[in-house]
Parts: structure tokens; C-alpha cells; sequence
């Protein structure tokens, strides 16, 4: 895509990256490895080609901040409670035709990104705003890396924990790079069959399931799964059944999924809604497989919105939606009933955000 890439202090140089013969350039940041000439852009839209190397256009740049509860992320195991500074840029590397976020993600405006914030500010306002953790989500965060990383380090600095909410298409040396930045991660595993990846999502299968393997067994990053119910597309017994089989064998029964509800949106509003009896059930086959933590998502459902114990079955997170309804964890984590561990990141006392939306103006905290 030949659209220029301004000159100014949020164009960055890159380092994954490499040179072919036949002078394009091609970026080594994630498996879809546009080759690009000069002035060109790859698919993300925001990694572009100038002075014969690989930048990103956006560093400092966001479409904007709001203050969430963590559980809308969702992550249900990671500081419950407690609320999150969440942000995103512009352009993705996939093009999900069911896209929730689809004006963020799918921009060609660098104009959008109002809010310029330096790692530093955002650090900083978050630590004012009493979040706990800084989320980059709305668009994938791995298209954004270096800005990512250097947003962890500063968080990392005050205490603030940072979390990636991404799709998990993205190379294995830069994957090593970001995540050791992360300290929790929602990933989305849109299906389970390549079909669906190649044709509503643009990406492969193969290396989400890399990419899930390689958090739960190579890194300390806290790690829960998303999948988004598609009637008609993914929503099968058949596949739930393959996937949850998977996710047992391949990372353990301790990851927590979450099944969410699809709504009309994008180039994909021909598909209903999702039912929750459909959410319903495949909670019920997650859970029959032998995972322990499996919930619903964009629904009011207390059942399955809350936590159980593995082991005696007592009620330990109670939860409608966003809204913490019950705890009855010790301060190690620990079911009160039976005393058995709960896998997670728990603190002695969860937050008491619930379920408040905040928007957030950075230049409040600049100075």
C-alpha cells in the first residue's frame, strides 16, 4: 500500500526485519511477512517501509484510554476486581470479517490516534487512576511491539502489571520479545479449523496454536483464551469438543476459557446473535473434557460467569457480567470451604471496581 509515512517522532525504526534480493524488504514481525518497497506499507497498515528499512508509524499514538474492569478483557483469574488502563493504536494484522473493533483495527487514518502519551505518562496516569494493570487491546498489540514493550517497562518500574490481549499471530523470536514484557494474556482462538482462519480471519490456525503453547510452557505470562461463538461457523459440538481436547492435552485443565457472544458487525451481519443456550452448552463440553475454569462471555449469566473450586465445587468468585458478586478465596488463593488452590493471580483482597467504563484524557497527567 503506497500511503507516505510522516516524518515525526512517532516513526520509529524496527529490527525485525531483512532484505531480499529483488530490493523489497520484508518484515519478520509476524507469518503474513509483507515485502515491501519503498514508501509502502504492510497489511497492519501501521509498519511501513522508509529509508529501506521497517518502522512503525504509531509509536506514542493511541486511538485513546479508558479505565475498564479486567474482567472485560476478559481475564477472570488476574487481579479480579481491580480496574485496567486500556489502550490501543490503529490497524491489525488480520482482517476478521466479524471484527468487534473494527473502526480501531481496521483505520487507514493516522489522524484517528488522537492521544499522543509517552510509556512514561501512561505509567504515570495509571498509577493516579489506581489501576493495577495496563491492557493493549482494541487493536493487536503486536503490530504496536516496540511501543508495547517500552509501555511495560515503564509500568514495570511503579509496580503496574501490563496485559496483552491479542490474537496471537506473530513470529517466534519477536514472540520471545513481547511477551517477556506481558505479565498476563487473553488470547483469541477464533476456531479451530484452518478453513475458518484462512477465510474469515485472513491468518493460520497453526501458529495461534503455537503461540498458546508457547505461553503455557515457556513463560510465567498468566494465560486465559477467548473464543468468540459464530453461528453457523464455529460453534459445533464437533469442533468445541476437538478444541477443548486440545487445550486440555496441550496446556492443562488450569487455563481458563471464556465463550463469548457474537453480534452482527462489520462485513459479517448476516449471522444472529448467539444464543446463550449455545454458550451454555459449550461450557459444558469444555467442562466434561476435563477444564476446570470455562465461562460465558457478553451475557448476563451468573452460572457461567463465576468461579468454581475444582475440587469440593463451592462458588469461590461469584460474578454477573463484570460485576464481582461474591469471594470466598483466602488471602493465598486458596477455596475458603476445602482449602484447595485456585489457579490464578490473586492479591489477598480483590478490587472493588466492577463494572464502571471511565474514558480518560492523558494530557491530564502530562507536565
Amino acid at each position: 500500500m503506497d500511503v507516505p509515512i510522516p516524518r515525526d517522532p512517532s516513526v520509529v525504526a524496527t529490527k525485525y526485519w531483512h532484505g531480499l534480493e529483488d530490493d523489497r524488504v520484508q518484515c519478520d514481525l509476524c507469518p503474513r511477512f509483507c515485502k515491501l518497497r519503498e514508501g509502502q506499507r504492510g497489511l497492519c497498515f501501521v509498519r511501513g517501509r522508509q529509508d529501506d528499512r521497517i518502522v512503525l508509524a504509531t509509536y506514542g499514538r493511541s486511538s485513546g484510554f479508558c479505565v475498564d474492569p479486567i474482567e472485560k478483557k476478559p481475564l477472570n483469574h488476574f487481579l479480579p476486581g481491580t480496574p485496567v488502563l486500556s489502550f490501543g493504536t490503529a490497524g491489525c494484522n488480520l482482517f476478521c470479517k466479524f471484527c468487534q473493533n473494527w473502526d480501531i483495527s481496521k483505520s487507514r487514518e493516522i489522524d484517528t490516534l488522537g492521544d499522543q502519551a509517552s510509556p512514561a505518562l501512561i505509567a504515570r496516569a495509571a498509577d493516579a487512576l489506581g489501576c493495577r494493570s495496563v491492557a493493549f487491546t482494541y487493536n493487536d498489540p503486536v503490530i504496536f511491539l516496540e511501543y508495547a514493550i517500552d509501555v511495560a517497562a515503564a509500568c514495570r518500574e511503579r509496580g503496574i502489571k501490563t496485559v496483552a490481549v491479542t490474537a496471537g499471530e506473530i513470529c517466534p523470536e519477536p514472540r520471545r520479545e513481547f511477551f517477556a514484557a506481558m505479565d498476563a494474556a487473553n488470547v483469541d482462538l477464533k476456531a479451530f479449523t484452518e478453513r475458518f482462519y484462512r477465510q474469515v480471519c485472513g491468518s493460520e490456525l497453526r501458529t495461534v496454536l503455537d503461540t498458546l503453547s508457547y505461553l503455557k510452557n515457556q513463560t510465567d505470562v498468566w494465560l486465559e483464551i477467548t473464543t468468540l461463538l459464530i453461528p453457523g461457523e464455529n460453534n459445533s459440538d464437533g469442533e468445541i469438543d476437538q478444541m477443548t481436547k486440545w487445550i486440555l492435552a496441550e496446556l492443562g485443565a488450569d487455563v481458563p476459557l471464556h465463550f463469548s457472544a457474537f453480534h452482527p458487525d462489520f462485513k459479517m451481519i448476516d449471522k444472529p446473535r448467539t444464543p446463550p443456550e449455545t454458550l451454555s452448552r459449550a461450557r459444558a463440553i469444555a467442562m466434561a473434557n476435563g477444564l476446570r475454569y470455562v465461562y460465558t462471555g457478553n451475557v448476563h449469566d451468573s452460572a457461567g460467569g463465576s468461579t468454581y473450586c475444582p475440587e469440593c465445587g463451592a462458588r469461590v468468585i461469584g460474578r454477573d457480567w463484570y460485576v464481582m458478586t461474591g469471594w470466598a478465596l483466602d488471602r493465598q488463593g486458596r477455596c475458603v470451604a476445602c482449602g484447595t488452590p485456585v489457579a490464578g493471580r490473586f492479591e489477598p483482597k480483590p478490587g472493588n471496581w466492577g463494572a464502571k467504563r471511565q474514558p480518560v484524557r492523558l494530557a491530564d497527567w502530562a507536565g
